[in-house]
């Protein structure tokens, strides 16, 4: 029998953080590969990390590693090949020999944990890591060349999504760039390479069309309101926090952060001049009717949800609710903005709103309710006979 297992920091390594891998047992031989993930004692138990925003989504990338090794085992099984641990290992992390480098993915793994950067942040640099090895061809730093990196583009477009709903958007495909070449920045400052090959190759890797997105209308927005779940339930809690977010426009970091004391009780109103957690851009918020009675309904406090079983929550109300868009925690944040620009909010108003620093960020929300206003045209001008005008 194999056995495919999660080991928490099997080397007893003093620090903050030490690493989760996954041990392969067979016939009393076992060995260990490095999942990329490092988290502190206190976030490990049972074999599940937990008390972190991002604990979903670690675990599932963890529990995605674990069947495929398990996959693999299991190939070897109904072939009839001896099981091989060491073998399994190799085709696990596409490695070809025991004496080949892997001089890019060790790096990695050894400085994405130490990023200063947000937990959900930093996780997209560990998917940009699995990203790096399933494309097999940056394994040395001579391999990180610029020839590598069309290669890298061109595969990154042509590969589905984690979702499975489709190829990778150009945008998803300029942000494994962008974390790439921060990355390669850092190698370079510090001596691990002589120069980042991207900077050879400034403007060829295109942002894409990021001007898309999703918004309820006010009609949807009255829609998931009038939901009442039981209360005390999760999905009353989601959707509070929802509605909070809806009529606050913070995201879901900064809305989990919430604190009713750094707000103070102006002519009845309540204000607050803060900053954002991720990005440290001052916003100023203040309290609307709606999320008033949000907070006097959970003790003027923002109900508490892990981001993953929160969007999962989201997804199940918005069914209920009877919308069709597709539901997540920035959705909610989209829709403040274009909520207030229909109301004829002026956009450096809503910029500092939102904290975004450069209004162009802002001016998105208003190109999207200007090609709604030419939707709408259209569907007025359907109504007429084109002979009554001529």
């Amino acid at each position: 029998m194999i056995s495919v297992s999660l080991v928490y920091n099997r080397k007893k390594v003093s620090g903050n953080t030490a690493s989760i891998e996954v041990r392969i047992t067979h016939a009393r031989k076992s060995s260990y590969i490095s999942t990329g993930v490092r988290v502190r004692k206190s976030e490990w138990r049972n074999g599940l990390i937990v008390n972190r925003p991002d604990s979903y989504e670690l675990n599932d990338r963890l529990n995605h590693i674990v069947s495929n090794i398990q996959r693999i085992a299991n190939e070897y099984i109904e072939s009839g090949r001896a099981l091989d641990v060491v073998a399994i290992k190799k085709k696990a992390w596409n490695m070809q020999t025991d004496d080949e480098q892997l001089e890019v993915y060790e790096w990695m793994q050894k400085q994405i944990p130490m990023l200063n950067l947000a937990p959900k942040t930093k996780n997209r640099y560990m998917i940009l890591y699995d990203r790096i090895v399933e494309f097999g061809m940056f394994k040395t730093w001579d391999d990180v060349n610029a020839d590598n990196l069309y290669e890298f583009d061109a595969w990154l477009h042509q590969r589905q999504s984690q979702d499975g709903r489709g190829m990778i958007s150009d945008a998803g495909v300029y942000n494994y760039h962008k974390c790439f070449k921060a990355l390669l920045n850092r190698a370079m400052r510090i001596g691990v390479i002589d120069a980042n090959p991207y900077n050879r190759l400034r403007g060829e890797f295109k942002r894409g069309d990021q001007e898309s997105f999703e918004y309820l209308t006010e009609d949807e927005m009255k829609a998931f309101e009038a939901l009442r779940p039981v209360p005390g339930t999760v999905a009353a809690k989601a959707r509070d926090l929802f509605v909070f977010q809806m009529y606050t426009g913070l995201s879901y970091s900064d809305a989990q952060a919430f604190n009713i004391r750094n707000y103070k009780l102006v002519d009845g109103r309540w204000r607050y001049n803060g900053k954002r957690i991720k990005t440290g851009v001052p916003y100023v918020s203040e309290l609307l009717p709606p999320v008033i009675d949000v907070l006097e309904r959970n003790g003027w406090k923002v109900p508490k949800i892990e981001n993953g079983f929160y969007n999962k929550i989201l997804k199940v109300l918005g069914m209920a609710a009877g919308i069709q868009t597709r539901f997540h925690s920035h959705l909610a944040r989209h829709t403040f903005a274009t909520w207030v620009l229909s109301k004829h909010v002026d956009i450096q108003n809503v910029a500092k709103m939102l904290g975004q620093k450069d209004i162009k960020t802002t001016q998105r929300y208003a190109k999207v309710l200007a090609e709604s206003v030419h939707d709408d045209f259209e569907r007025l001008g359907s109504q007429f006979d084109v002979s009554d005008t001529k």
